[in-house]
């Protein structure tokens, strides 16, 4: 598979550096943006200074705003467009991309008016076809600079599953099948809300055993969850899940952890978020979980409902961590099957 063609939608850090990533591969690669003014800076300063400084982008990888010669005769394209707008980007290629093309998903996120995954929108507006989710601990600056990570690319189709993990697979970036999409794509959008309460607890200097409570409750929350909505809570273990939060609740280059970080701190989000020039899929995805369309089938999610009454209520981070504390005692992994993973 790595003499075919391949593009690349959405031209933020992650997108930017997937692209990269096939190119150095020997795929044929193109990267879609949806602002004909960055594709004209791309090309003029050979950098996504915007969203991925420093990196150079090699000649041969191109460039454009155009859905249709970014699809003309690909044989996969990879969406890493933000959740909340995916399905418009969605839609400007429903007469570009032929509909015997696969797709991959690699955002993370949940669609604040409908409750759709990404892997969902696309096929909604795309139609059903092959898709797999590409997802782990992968910070954009690291891997386009040639450092080790490792990710799982996740689809019901395990030859496909198989083929995407060939054509992204590289001496740093080592890539694991996996058979289940859902939880996969269900980690990577809850992991960030969990890192925005991991940030808050930095902010408010709460000290490391706060932080590692928080990440290790996060994670049984996670995969309660996503056992509800009939993924495996055994994926909110590995990479897509544990490994992810990880990550993200840790680094300096994690968006949600720092906007956690500034709310803890005595920040008004909507400030914090006017400052950021990317985005924070974690804020959206928290707002999501108990929006209208949400179907949280009764599950136990505390450390996100105090995180939602933070961001979106106004309630004081301190009280939060109050409530937290002084819940009921229970069992360490009730609501997960058999107890446990």
């Amino acid at each position: 598979m790595t003499e075919k063609r391949v593009c690349v939608i959405g031209d933020g850090g992650w997108g930017t550096t997937l692209a990269l990533l096939l190119h150095r591969r020997g795929v044929k690669t193109t990267l879609w943006s949806a602002f004909p003014e960055q594709v004209d800076e791309l090309r003029r300063l050979g950098e996504n200074r915007r969203y991925l400084p420093g990196i150079p982008l090699p000649e041969g990888l191109g460039v454009t705003a155009d859905p249709f010669e970014a699809a003309r005769g690909v044989d996969l394209a990879i969406s890493v467009v933000p959740t909340q707008f995916l399905r418009g980007v969605a839609e400007r290629f429903e007469d570009a991309l032929a509909g015997d093309v696969p797709l991959a998903t690699a955002t993370k996120g949940i669609e604040i008016e409908t409750f759709r995954t990404p892997s969902e929108i696309l096929q909604e507006v795309l139609g059903e076809r092959r898709m797999a989710v590409i997802s782990g601990p992968s910070h954009a600056e690291e891997v386009a600079a040639g450092l080790p990570a490792s990710v799982v690319v996740a689809s019901k189709d395990a030859d496909f599953a198989g083929e995407v993990q060939s054509v992204i697979s590289s001496d740093t970036f080592r890539v694991y099948t996996h058979s289940d999409p859902k939880g996969a794509e269900l980690a990577g959008a809850l992991k960030n809300v969990i890192a925005l309460a991991a940030g808050i607890s930095d902010g408010l200097a709460l000290g490391d055993n706060a932080k590692a409570a928080l990440i290790t409750r996060g994670i049984v929350e996670m995969a309660r969850f996503g056992q509800a909505h009939e993924a495996s809570p055994r994926t909110f273990f590995g990479l897509a899940g544990i490994g992810d939060l990880m990550t993200t609740c840790y680094s300096s280059h994690s968006r949600n952890r720092r906007v956690g970080e500034e709310v803890g701190r005595g920040k008004r989000l909507a400030d914090v978020l006017e400052e950021m020039q990317m985005v924070a899929e974690g804020v959206w995805t928290t707002k999501a979980l108990f929006g209208p369309e949400a179907d949280a089938r009764g599950i136990p999610m505390p450390i996100a409902e105090q995180v939602h009454a933070v961001l979106f209520d106004g309630k004081d981070p301190r009280e939060a961590v109050t409530v937290l504390m002084g819940r009921e005692p229970s069992g360490e992994m009730e609501g997960l099957l058999g107890g446990g993973v």
